[in-house]
């Protein structure tokens, strides 16, 4: 069996540790610091910067994984090449990891190279560029850090007076040491969707049912599948889809995400992993989660068919505050309500917004998408992170 390096053990990786798990494959989770959720359910751990390139190397040198798993934005891409050229796999491959952990990169890839739509544009590289970008794309628009994860340091500009406080906290959420940003042009969309596609070493390219979700602060909330929408903007999605990920090349399962709107579907970003908003899928809204399908697009197992089994909902559970022990309260009330679940996460602390659980809900296909989401929603405000 496969031996797995895991680079960043969040509670997506966690998911991926246990779909491998179960098939017997061995896992080495790594992150910044201990005990994060992957660590629980590996065969083994490191604890290291990633953004050190000299820690990265000593520890694939050590384990001699036959698959280097990115997990996270946080890492010293760059590295991945190197590891390629010594006969590591990467996944889904360097030049992906690399296109896909930076927001330069892969924009223009699809925007220059691919000619995809993509919303109009500019970079900054300190508050001045930012206040000359922001003249450029005009008011309102939307601020994001080159790399970061889980809308971190994103913020939407309405009025100048906000430009100052965009780049500062632009700073503040920037992961890794680019300090450069990109400005997009606000688009008027009706919805935004995640596109989970399969890219396989020997098969074609699938495509999960769409996921529709909401976002806060840049953040995910809600999310749920199948998202209703028209055969002909799906298609047009699919097709970005399978554009961009033969140009990034490799298996494994891409979060492709776009918005929709009146004026055609615009692609928006892309993470060469399991994405946030899948989580949705772990109430079995398909015959395999998105774990189960990264994980054998990774191993080179076949994928016949990806399948709609249910119709499903996903809210997650926010701290609201600060603790080195946090227990939870209502998870009792999940647990005795029908057509639910739910993970807690396992995080060793909390802070404020952070996410440390999720609540899934289901019904039969066909049942109506938003009363399965307003169900997941009602049992999250019942549990409490206690501090």
């Amino acid at each position: 069996m496969a031996k797995i390096m895991l680079l960043g053990s969040g509670e997506l990786g966690k998911e991926f540790v246990i779909a491998a798990q179960r098939i017997g494959q061995t896992v080495v989770a790594v992150d910044s610091y201990p005990n994060a959720p992957a660590m629980h359910v590996a065969d083994a751990f490191e604890v290291i910067n990633m953004l050190d390139g000299d820690a990265l190397d000593a520890i694939v040198a050590s384990h001699q994984p036959d698959y280097i798993v990115p997990e996270i934005e946080a890492i010293r891409t760059e590295r991945f090449y190197d590891y390629e050229a010594k006969g590591f796999t990467v996944v889904p491959s360097a030049r992906a990891a690399n296109y896909t952990m930076n927001r330069k990169a892969i924009r223009d890839l699809a925007a220059k190279e691919l000619n995809i739509k993509t919303a109009a544009y500019r970079y900054a590289t300190s508050a001045e560029e930012l206040e000359q970008a922001v003249s450029e794309i005009g008011i309102p628009c939307v601020v994001k850090p080159l790399m970061s994860s889980s809308g971190k340091g994103q913020s939407t500009i309405t009025k100048p007076e906000e430009v100052s406080r965009a780049w500062s906290y632009s700073q503040e959420g920037s992961r890794g040491d680019v300090a450069e940003v990109i400005v997009e042009g606000f688009i008027d969309f009706n919805y935004e969707i995640t596109l989970l596609t399969v890219t396989q070493k020997n098969g074609k390219t699938l495509f999960c049912p769409p996921i529709g979700h909401r976002q806060e602060d840049g953040d995910y909330r809600e999310s749920w599948q199948p998202m209703p929408m028209a055969e002909k903007d799906l298609n047009i999605a699919k097709d970005m889809a399978e554009k961009v990920t033969a140009a990034l090349q490799g298996a494994g399962l891409w979060g492709v995400e776009f918005f929709i709107a009146d004026d055609g579907v615009y692609f928006s970003e892309l993470s060469p992993r399991p994405h946030d908003t899948g989580m949705v899928t772990l109430a079995n809204t398909q015959n395999f989660n998105e774990f189960e399908l990264h994980l054998r697009a990774v191993l080179g197992l076949p994928i016949p068919e990806i399948t709609l089994e249910r119709t499903g909902a996903s809210a997650v559970i926010l701290s609201e505050g600060h603790s080195h022990n946090p227990t939870y309260d209502g998870i009792d009330v999940i647990a005795a309500a029908p057509k639910s679940d739910f993970r807690i996460f396992g995080k060793p602390s909390s802070r404020p917004n952070r996410r440390m659980g999720v609540v899934l809900t289901y019904d039969a296909p066909g049942t109506n998408v938003e009363d399965v989401t307003a169900r997941a929603k009602e049992l999250t405000a019942k549990v409490k992170v206690r501090l």
